[in-house]
C-alpha cells in the first residue's frame, strides 16, 4: 500500500494556555489511533461539551477517514486537517460557527466600470497594514458582525489614513435586530452597515465587549469611535468583477457564502468547493475578501479571504478560495461601508 502521511495538528487557544497535541504519521491509521484522537478531542478541542457516544465517535471517525483520503488525493487543490469543529455536525455548526442560512436578496448595484486586465495578478491589503486582526467569534453564530467590523476596520484605515480601533462586534450582535439581523442566529454585513449609518455610529470593542451571546442592547452613542456615514455599498449580485474592482480601489469587502462539511477541515491552498450552492438562499456564513491572486500549481485564480474563527484555523485565520466561478455563492451579497460619499455609476477612486 502506498504511504499514506496525515499531519494533524490540534492547536485550541484556551483562556490561560494553549493546547498544542502533537503530530501523528500514519502509514494506516488503526481504529485505536482514532479512539485515541476522539478521547483527546472530545476532552481538549471541542468548542462545546460534548458526549462520547457511539453516533458521536461514529462521525468523528468518518470525517477523520475522509480528511486521510482528501489529502492523499492529488487532484485536490487544498488541504484538509482535524479542526475543532470536526467532531460536530454541520447542523450544530449553526449557531456556533456559521449561521442559519441567511436569504440574501439579490442586489442590482454596483458594476464593474472599467477593464480590469490592468489589474495586478497579486493584491493583498493586508501588506498596506490595514486590516486588523483575526478574532475568534466563538460560540455564536455572529460571523456577520465579524465581517461588519473587519471592514469597517480596514475601510475607515483607508479613507482616514489612520489605523481604526478595534470595533465592536457586540453591539451589532446586540442592537441591529431592526434591520433584519438576528444576533447569534445570523444577519448580513449589508444590514449591518445600514444601521451602524442610522445609529451614528459603532463603539469601540473596550467599551462594548464582545459575550459570544445574545444580549441587551446598551449602545452609548457618545462612544462611537467611527461611522459609516453612506451606509452600505451593494455590489450586483453575482458580478465577480464588480467584487474585484471594488476590492481594489476601495477596500477588503465583506462577502458570505455557503459553507458544506468539506470546509471546516480546512488547512491550506485553493478552497473549491463541490457541492455547495451558488444561489442567495443558502449563504450561511460571512467573512471579508481581503486580496486576490493566482496559483500557477493548479491554474486556479482566488480571492484571500479572512475568517472569524481564530489563528489556530486555516492559514492564520485566513483561507483562500476559487474566483471567477462565484465559488458557493461568495458573489451574490457582496457590500462594502462607504465612509466617504461614494460617486455616481464610478467606484473610489
Amino acid at each position: 500500500m502506498t504511504k499514506l502521511t496525515l499531519l494533524v495538528i490540534f492547536c485550541l487557544s484556551l483562556t490561560a494556555w494553549t493546547l498544542d497535541v502533537s503530530r501523528f504519521e500514519y502509514v494506516d491509521i488503526s481504529e485505536h489511533d482514532i479512539k485515541e484522537l476522539f478521547v483527546t478531542y472530545i476532552t481538549h478541542v471541542a468548542p462545546i461539551r460534548l458526549a462520547p457516544t457511539m453516533d458521536r465517535y461514529n462521525l468523528f471517525k468518518s470525517k477523520v477517514l475522509r480528511i486521510i483520503n482528501h489529502n492523499r488525493n492529488p487532484s485536490k487543490t487544498y488541504t484538509q486537517t482535524i479542526t475543532k469543529f470536526t467532531g460536530l455536525s454541520l447542523k450544530e455548526m449553526e449557531g456556533i460557527a456559521i449561521m442559519a442560512p441567511q436569504n440574501c436578496s439579490a442586489t442590482n448595484g454596483i458594476s464593474a466600470t472599467s477593464d480590469l486586465r490592468d489589474l495586478p495578478v497579486y493584491f493583498d491589503w493586508r501588506q498596506l497594514g490595514v486590516v486588523s486582526k483575526v478574532k475568534d467569534q466563538g460560540n455564536c453564530g455572529s460571523c456577520w458582525t465579524f465581517s461588519t467590523t473587519g471592514a469597517v476596520e480596514a475601510n475607515w484605515a483607508i479613507v482616514k489614513g489612520t489605523k481604526s480601533p478595534l470595533l465592536a462586534e457586540q453591539q451589532l450582535v446586540d442592537c441591529a435586530g431592526d434591520f433584519n439581523n438576528f444576533g447569534c442566529n445570523g444577519g448580513l454585513p449589508s444590514q449591518a452597515f445600514e444601521y451602524i449609518r442610522y445609529a451614528g455610529g459603532l463603539q469601540s470593542e473596550d467599551t462594548y465587549p464582545y459575550k459570544a451571546k445574545d444580549g441587551k442592547c446598551v449602545f452609548n452613542s457618545s462612544k462611537t469611535v467611527v461611522n459609516v456615514p453612506y451606509g452600505s455599498g451593494n455590489i450586483t449580485s453575482g458580478d465577480e468583477k464588480a467584487l474585484l474592482q471594488a476590492l481594489f480601489t476601495h477596500g477588503p469587502v465583506s462577502i458570505a457564502f455557503e459553507v458544506t462539511d468539506d470546509f471546516e477541515n480546512y488547512s491550506g491552498g485553493v478552497y473549491v468547493g463541490t457541492t455547495c450552492h451558488k444561489d442567495t438562499q443558502h449563504v450561511n456564513h460571512a467573512v471579508l475578501a481581503v486580496g486576490f491572486g493566482y496559483d500557477a500549481k493548479n491554474n486556479l485564480d482566488y480571492w484571500i479571504v479572512k475568517n472569524s474563527w481564530g489563528t489556530t484555523w486555516g492559514e492564520e485565520g485566513y483561507f483562500r478560495i476559487q474566483r471567477g466561478t462565484n465559488m458557493c455563492g461568495l458573489a451574490v451579497c457582496a457590500s462594502y461601508p462607504q465612509i466617504r460619499q461614494p460617486k455616481q455609476s464610478a467606484f473610489l477612486a
